[in-house]
């Protein structure tokens, strides 16, 4: 009953320590702002959050020792792209076309990925995974409850279990 509550208030602390440390991208920097309410805020967060996964799945894909975190690569590949796609065509829809970048945040997670090697990088992939995953599982359930747009209320809707199972399974990879 308090893990979705304990979820998203880890997420949103977390997400504002990362803000403090180079700042968000747009300027978000307060924790309410880390699970935005508001289209453009949740449009970039969401693009960001999907480009990361594919980038970091990306290196994976051709670092990763172990097979199960190669697959588990593969299907995050597949899965946000597909979600990426759908907060584009909504987004777009609504008259908010994202540009996706990634936040300061995840570009250090991107270099240390890119640092890594062998067993190191199978851990350091996995350990992302969770804490990516959390957050973003918080921005999507966030804006599907509250959100201002329906079409996008409506994507994130059905994102979240999606990003529910992922975080599911890289637990399970620890």
């Amino acid at each position: 009953m308090f893990r979705p509550l304990l979820i998203a208030s880890a997420a949103s602390l977390a997400l504002a320590a990362c803000a403090t440390e180079g700042g968000m991208a747009g300027g978000m920097a307060a924790a309410g702002d880390m699970t935005p309410n508001q289209r453009d805020a949740y449009v970039q967060m969401a693009a960001a959050s999907d480009l990361y996964e594919i980038q970091s799945s990306q290196l994976a894909m051709s670092r990763a020792q172990k097979p199960e975190i190669r697959a588990f690569a593969q299907m995050l590949m597949e899965h946000h792209t597909a979600t990426s796609q759908q907060v584009a065509a909504a987004a777009t829809a609504a008259g908010t076309p994202p540009s996706p970048s990634l936040m300061p945040m995840q570009a250090k997670m991107i270099a240390q990925l890119q640092a890594a090697n062998g067993a190191a990088f199978d851990r350091l992939f996995v350990r992302q995974q969770v804490q990516a995953h959390t957050m973003a599982l918080a921005l999507h359930s966030n804006y599907a409850s509250n959100g201002d747009t329906p079409s996008l209320r409506t994507v994130a809707a059905a994102a979240a279990p999606v990003v529910r199972q992922h975080l599911e399974r890289a637990r399970t990879l620890r």
